[in-house]
C-alpha cells in the first residue's frame, strides 16, 4: 500500500483588491525614490567627484579654504539666531493674548498675522525697500536708529521677522491651547502669585512648543533664498551663494558642496525636534478640565494693544507693497494708476507667468494631495509589505528637512543627466509640479496621518469579516469623514505653490515661468513697482482661492458632514 503523504497546508489567496494596495504602495515608494532620494544622492555624488571624474573630497577643502564661503556660512547662521530670537518672545506673546486673555476681535487679529502665508516672502522685502530704502519714506528714521542702511542683515532680520512670525504662531497657539485648567486652579488655592504661576505651570507646558517653534523660524531663514537676494546687498549666505555658484558661475560641484552645507542645519534642526517630540508628554488626560481664561480689564486692554500693535506692523507692511504697486512714479508722483501692472504684465509679457503660476498650484493641489491620502491612507489602514512601511514613512518624513534651494539643485543633476531616461521631464510643467509636491509633502503627510489615526480600526476589522474589499470601505466610510482634511491638504499645496521660489528657481524654461521667479528677475532688471506688483497679484490669487476653498468646506460639511452634528 501506497504511504499517504501528508498534505501541504493550504494558502489563503490573496484579493486582488489587497494586491492593488501593494501596488500602489511601491507606486508611492518610487515616487519618493525619484522625486527625493535620487536627486538628494544626485547632490552627494555630484560633490565627491573630482577634477577627473574621481570621487574625493577635493571639492570640500577647497571650500574650507575660501575666507569668503565660510563667512557666509557664519552669516547664515547668525541671521538665523537673531530672527529666531526676536520672532518666538513676539509670537510667545501673541499666541499668549489670544489664548489666555479675554480680548475683543480674536479672530479678525489672528487673520491680519496670516497675512504673510499668501504672498512670497519677497514682499516683505520689496516693502521694506520703499520704507526704508534709498529713496523710502523712513529712511531717516532707519539711519536715525544706527543703521547703515536697509541693505544688509539687518534688512534681511526685519523682512524675515515678517514672513516667519505666522509660523511660529501657529505653532504656540497649538501649544498654549493644550493647558489643565486643574493646575492653575490648585496655583490660585495656594496663593501662586502670577509671575510664579507663569514660570512654574505655563512656561514648562509650553517648552516642547517653544522649542519646536524655534527650529521652524531657525530653518526657515537659514534656508531662505528670496529675502536675502533682494535686501541681501554684499552681506552674503549659502542660500545665495548656491545661486550664484550654479546660475552665475556654472560652477555646479561647489554649488552642490555648499548645497550640502545648507542641507545639514536643516537635517540637525529636524533631528533635534524629532527628539524633543519624542519627550513630550500628553498635556490633556481624560480627566483634564478646558481652560477659560477669565476676564481682567487691565491685562486684556495690555493684550489688546499689544496684538493691535503687531497687526499694525504687519498691515504696513502688507499695505506698503500694495500701495506702491499703484503709485504712477515712486516717489515723484503718487498719483494711483495701472502703470506697474500694464509693465509688469502686458509690456513685459509675464501674464503667463501668472498662468503658469496657477497651473502649478493646480496641479500641485491635485496630484499632491492625490499622492498624499494614497500614501498615508495605504500605510495606515491596510496591512502587508511589512518591510517596505518604514522606507516609506521615512521618505515621507525626509523632505521637511530638506530645504528647497538643495532639492531643486538635486533635480539638475538628476534630471538632467543625459542617462537618465526620465530627462524628457525636465524643464516641464510636470518636473515643478513633482518637486513642489515633493517640497511640501512631510506636512500634508502628517495632516493626513493624524486624520486617519482618529477613524477607529474597527471599521477596516468588521469590514474585512464580513469579506467587503478595502476599496468598498474606503470609498463608504474613510473618503466621507477625511474629505474636510483633504480640502485643507488641498489648500496647502495650493497657497505654497504660488508662493515658493527656491524649490522651483532652477527648474523654470522660458515656457514655463512662474510669477514668484518673477519677481526675482524684475527686482534685478530694478522693476521695483512691477515686482511689487506681481507679488500683490500672487497675494490677491491666493486669498481668492483660499476664500473658495472655505465656501467649499461650508458646501461640503451641509452635504457630506451632517452626522458630525448633534
Amino acid at each position: 500500500m501506497a504511504a499517504i503523504l501528508p498534505s501541504s497546508p493550504a494558502r489563503l489567496r490573496m484579493h486582488w483588491s489587497e494586491r492593488a494596495a501593494h501596488l500602489a504602495l511601491l507606486a508611492v515608494a518610487a515616487f519618493l525614490l525619484i522625486g527625493l532620494v535620487f536627486p538628494l544622492g544626485a547632490i552627494l555624488s555630484q560633490a565627491v567627484q573630482g577634477g577627473e571624474g574621481h570621487a574625493g573630497w577635493a571639492n570640500f577643502t577647497s571650500y574650507l579654504a575660501s575666507p569668503a564661503l565660510l563667512n557666509s556660512l557664519w552669516n547664515s547662521v547668525w541671521v538665523s539666531v537673531m530672527v529666531t530670537l526676536v520672532v518666538i518672545p513676539l509670537a510667545f506673546a501673541f499666541a499668549y493674548a489670544l489664548t489666555r486673555s479675554c480680548m475683543p476681535a480674536k479672530g479678525l487679529l489672528r487673520s491680519i498675522t496670516l497675512l504673510p502665508l499668501l504672498a512670497p516672502s519677497l514682499l516683505s522685502a520689496i516693502s521694506l525697500i520703499y520704507w526704508f530704502g534709498n529713496q523710502g519714506v523712513a529712511k531717516a528714521f532707519w539711519l536715525g536708529l544706527g543703521f547703515p542702511g536697509i541693505y544688509g542683515p539687518s534688512g534681511i532680520v526685519l523682512a524675515e521677522c515678517f514672513a516667519t512670525f505666522p509660523h511660529a504662531l501657529m505653532i504656540l497657539v497649538t501649544a498654549l491651547s493644550l493647558a489643565d485648567a486643574r493646575l492653575y486652579e490648585a496655583a490660585d488655592a495656594m496663593g501662586t502669585s502670577t509671575v510664579r504661576r507663569f514660570f512654574t505651570i505655563t512656561l514648562p507646558g509650553a517648552k516642547y512648543g517653544l522649542i519646536s517653534a524655534a527650529l521652524v523660524v531657525f530653518t526657515l531663514v537659514i534656508t531662505d533664498f528670496g529675502i536675502p537676494k533682494v535686501v541681501g546687498g554684499n552681506f552674503n549666505v549659502l542660500a545665495t551663494d548656491v545661486f550664484k555658484l550654479v546660475i552665475g558661475q556654472q560652477d555646479f560641484q561647489r554649488g552642490a558642496v555648499v548645497a550640502l552645507l545648507l542641507l545639514a542645519p536643516a537635517a540637525i534642526t529636524f533631528a533635534v525636534d524629532h527628539f524633543v517630540q519624542r519627550k513630550q508628554t500628553a498635556m490633556l488626560t481624560a480627566r483634564a478640565v478646558a481652560y477659560m481664561p477669565r476676564a481682567s480689564r487691565g491685562f486684556d486692554a495690555a493684550m489688546t494693544g499689544y496684538c493691535i500693535f503687531i497687526c499694525a506692523l504687519m498691515l504696513a507692511m502688507f499695505g506698503m507693497a500694495v500701495f506702491a504697486s499703484f503709485v504712477t512714479l515712486w516717489p515723484y508722483n503718487l498719483t494711483p494708476s495701472l502703470t506697474h501692472y500694464i509693465a509688469g504684465i502686458v509690456d513685459a509679457e509675464l501674464g503667463d507667468s501668472v498662468i503658469n503660476s496657477l497651473k502649478l498650484a493646480a496641479g500641485t493641489a491635485v496630484f499632491g494631495t492625490v499622492v498624499v491620502f494614497v500614501g498615508a491612507y495605504l500605510l495606515e489602514k491596510t496591512r502587508g509589505m511589512d518591510w517596505a512601511r518604514p522606507l516609506v514613512r521615512l521618505m515621507a518624513m525626509l523632505p521637511m528637512a530638506v530645504p528647497g534651494l538643495v532639492l531643486g539643485l538635486g533635480y539638475i543633476f538628476f534630471f538632467n543627466a543625459p542617462g537618465n531616461p526620465l530627462n524628457g521631464l525636465y524643464q516641464t510643467m510636470a518636473i515643478l509640479i513633482v518637486c513642489t509636491v515633493v517640497h511640501f509633502y512631510t506636512t500634508g503627510h502628517l495632516t493626513m496621518v493624524t486624520a486617519l489615526k482618529a477613524i477607529d480600526a474597527e471599521f477596516e476589522a468588521v469590514s474585512a469579516s464580513l469579506k467587503v474589499p478595502f476599496h468598498v470601505t474606503l470609498r463608504r466610510v474613510t473618503l466621507p469623514i477625511c474629505l474636510p482634511v483633504l480640502l485643507d491638504v488641498s489648500r496647502y499645496f495650493f497657497i505654497n505653490a504660488m508662493t515658493t521660489i527656491s524649490a522651483v528657481v532652477f527648474l523654470y524654461s522660458p515656457d514655463t515661468k512662474l510669477a514668484s521667479v518673477a519677481i526675482l528677475n524684475l527686482d534685478e532688471a530694478g522693476e521695483i513697482g512691477a515686482a511689487a506688483a506681481m507679488a500683490v497679484l500672487i497675494a490677491a490669487a491666493s486669498t481668492v482661492v483660499t476664500l473658495l476653498y472655505l465656501l467649499a468646506g461650508r458646501w461640503m460639511e451641509r452635504r457630506t458632514q451632517a452626522w458630525r452634528q448633534r
